[in-house]
C-alpha cells in the first residue's frame, strides 16, 4: 500500500482517537456544576451531554475550516509529488496532544485540548520546515483568541451572577436552588450543545488537513464522513465521562450552589457559541473553568480556591509549549520511519 494512504489511514484514526478522549476529558467542563449541585445523576447527566456534544459537533463546521488553514497551510506542507511530509507533521502533532491530554486526564487536570493540539501542530510543522511555515495571521488570530476568552468569560461570569444576585434578592434560598436545580438541566445541555459546536471541529479540521497533504482533497470543505465520524467519536468519548476532572471542575475551584451553577453555564455557553458562530477555536476548558472563577467572585472573592485556580493557570501557560516540543521530537522519530 502507498505509503502516503497509510499515513493518512493513521492520521485519520488517531484523529478519531483524539476526539473520543476530547470526549471524555471534556465532558466535565459541560457537565461539572450540574453533577456537582445534584441537578443530574452523572449517569444521565453524561449521556446527556454525549447526546448535545453528537448535535453541536454535526452541526457546525466554521471552525473546523478555520482550523484547517489558520495555523498552518496544508498546501504548503508536501513541496513535491509523493512528499509525506504534511501527513507526518499532522500525524505527530496528534500523538502529542494525546499523549498530554491523557497524562493531564490522568492527573484530574482540567487542561485545553485546544491549546495542546494547536501547539503540537505548530510544533511539528516548525520542526519540518521551519518558522515560516506557520500562517501567521491565522495563528495569531487564534492565540488571541484563546487568550482573550477565559478573561471575557470571568467577567461574564461575574456579570451574570451579580445579575441574579439583584434579580432574585428577596427569594428564599432554599426555594430558588431547587427552582435553579431544575434550570441547570437545560443549561447543562446548551453547554454541552456549544461544547460540541466548537470542540468536535478541531478533529475536523485535522482529518481535513491529512486528506488535503495526502492530494485526497481539494478546498477547504469538510467531507461530510468526517463530520458524522469525528461527531460520533466525541459523543462516544464523552459517554464514558471524565470523573476525576469532573470533581477538580465541579468542586475545588468554589463550592458550586445551583444559581451558581447555571449562572456559570449561561456564561461559558454564550462565550464558546460566539466564537464558534466567528469561526475561532477556543478552550472549553478555560471558558468554563474562568466563568466559575468569575461567578464566585461575585458572590465573594474569598469563597474562590485561587490556590486550584492558580494551578489550572499555570497549566493553561505551559501546554503550549510542552506540546511543541513533544510534536517535534515525535515529528523527528517518524520521519525515521517515514
Amino acid at each position: 500500500m502507498n505509503t502516503i494512504i497509510i499515513l493518512t489511514v493513521l492520521v485519520v484514526i488517531f484523529a478519531l482517537t483524539f476526539d473520543f478522549i476530547n470526549g471524555f476529558h471534556d465532558t466535565a467542563n459541560a457537565i461539572a456544576t450540574s453533577v456537582s449541585t445534584r441537578a443530574l445523576p452523572p449517569r444521565v447527566a453524561i449521556l446527556m451531554a454525549a447526546t448535545m456534544n453528537f448535535v453541536g459537533a454535526i452541526t457546525f463546521v466554521g471552525v473546523a475550516k478555520a482550523l484547517t488553514k489558520d495555523i498552518v497551510d496544508p498546501f504548503s506542507l508536501n513541496t513535491f509529488e509523493g512528499d509525506t511530509t504534511g501527513s507526518v507533521v499532522i500525524l505527530a502533532a496528534l500523538i502529542s496532544a494525546i499523549i498530554w491530554n491523557l497524562l493531564t486526564w490522568y492527573f484530574g487536570i482540567p487542561s485545553s485540548s485546544s491549546h495542546t493540539l494547536i501547539g503540537s501542530i505548530a510544533g511539528a510543522a516548525i520542526a519540518s520546515s521551519g518558522f515560516a511555515v506557520l500562517n501567521y495571521d491565522g495563528f495569531t488570530k487564534i492565540i488571541l483568541a484563546l487568550i482573550i476568552s477565559p478573561i471575557l468569560a470571568i467577567c461574564a461570569g461575574f456579570l451574570m451572577m451579580s445579575l441574579f444576585k439583584i434579580w432574585f434578592k428577596d427569594l428564599n434560598l432554599y426555594r430558588t436552588n431547587k427552582g435553579f436545580r431544575k434550570v441547570q438541566i437545560l443549561t447543562a445541555a446548551i453547554q454541552s450543545f456549544t461544547h460540541g459546536t466548537n470542540d468536535a471541529q478541531k478533529a475536523m479540521g485535522i482529518m481535513t488537513m491529512a486528506l488535503i497533504a495526502a492530494g485526497l482533497h481539494t478546498g477547504d470543505d469538510i467531507p461530510f464522513w468526517v463530520r458524522a465520524s469525528a461527531a460520533a467519536a466525541m459523543g462516544l468519548g464523552t459517554s464514558i465521562g471524565g470523573y476525576k476532572i469532573i470533581k477538580t471542575v465541579g468542586g475545588k475551584i468554589m463550592k458550586i450552589r445551583p444559581v451558581n451553577g447555571v449562572a456559570a453555564d449561561l456564561a461559558s455557553a454564550s462565550v464558546i457559541f460566539s466564537a464558534t458562530l466567528i469561526h475561532l477555536p477556543v478552550s472549553t476548558t478555560h471558558v468554563i473553568s474562568s466563568s466559575i472563577m468569575g461567578v464566585g467572585s461575585a458572590q465573594r472573592v474569598r469563597g474562590v480556591n485561587w490556590g486550584m485556580a492558580r494551578k489550572i493557570v499555570t497549566t493553561w501557560i505551559i501546554t503550549m509549549p510542552i506540546s511543541a516540543v513533544m510534536a517535534s521530537i515525535i515529528y523527528f522519530v517518524l520521519s525515521l520511519f517515514f
